[in-house]
């Protein structure tokens, strides 16, 4: 979004990662418990939900259509909250996501296809503590394209932690989401400014449309 030596943070930030020649999408966390107005992590209000919802749904699009590699995130806790360790303790409405917890908070609002990776986690980052990193380089995955919920946790640890495992991050500016649109664009700036490129929709749904040579 910021090209070298712009944004907030003055010159010695903002430089660019780019675009590698093997970009995978990763979905992280689209569950209902954000998109649906009673849920324990709604984002707010209908239209952010189905801003967030729209362009995750383009971006995979978009890496289908080029034979790129689409992982769906999810949050799953044993029953007693045993795995959770002091996430859960921190944030307790995380035990929506436990085993036989009411109100299925934790299904996805998009359909993964047949074949795509479905990968379960505790904590903030799809990297800690999962197979990821792993599952990408068998893939020979260079570029880690970050969409989902919510930008200032999950998202942006992941964006971070794709970047100390070795891989350029894209950030889908309009493809994540936050419960307040401030943090949302603040949490945007400082990623852009730190640890990934953040990218608007259409230049990233024409990039991963392109498949691979």
């Amino acid at each position: 979004m910021t090209g070298a030596g712009s944004g907030p943070h003055g010159a010695p930030f903002s430089g660019r990662v780019g675009w590698g020649a093997a970009p995978a999408v990763v979905v992280v966390d689209l569950v209902a418990a954000y998109t649906e107005p009673d849920g324990p992590f709604f984002l707010g209000d209908a239209a952010t939900a189905e801003r967030v919802t729209g362009g995750c749904d383009a971006v995979v699009a978009a890496a289908r259509a080029g034979g790129h590699p689409v992982v769906w995130t999810v949050v799953r806790y044993a029953a007693d909250l045993a795995d959770a360790g002091f996430f859960a303790a921190k944030v307790p409405a995380l035990s929506c996501f436990a085993e036989g917890a009411p109100g299925d908070w934790g299904r996805l609002v998009l359909d993964p296809a047949p074949g795509e990776t479905l990968l379960a986690k505790q904590h903030a980052s799809a990297f800690a503590g999962t197979s990821l990193a792993a599952t990408l380089r068998a893939r020979g995955v260079d570029t880690v394209v970050v969409t989902g919920v919510s930008t200032s946790g999950c998202v942006r640890a992941t964006a971070t932690d794709a970047l100390a495992a070795g891989f350029r991050p894209v950030v889908v500016a309009d493809a994540c989401a936050d419960r307040d649109a401030g943090v949302h664009a603040r949490n945007l700036a400082d990623l852009d400014a730190k640890y990934a490129d953040v990218a608007d929709l259409p230049s990233t749904v024409t990039q991963l449309s392109t498949p691979e040579v």
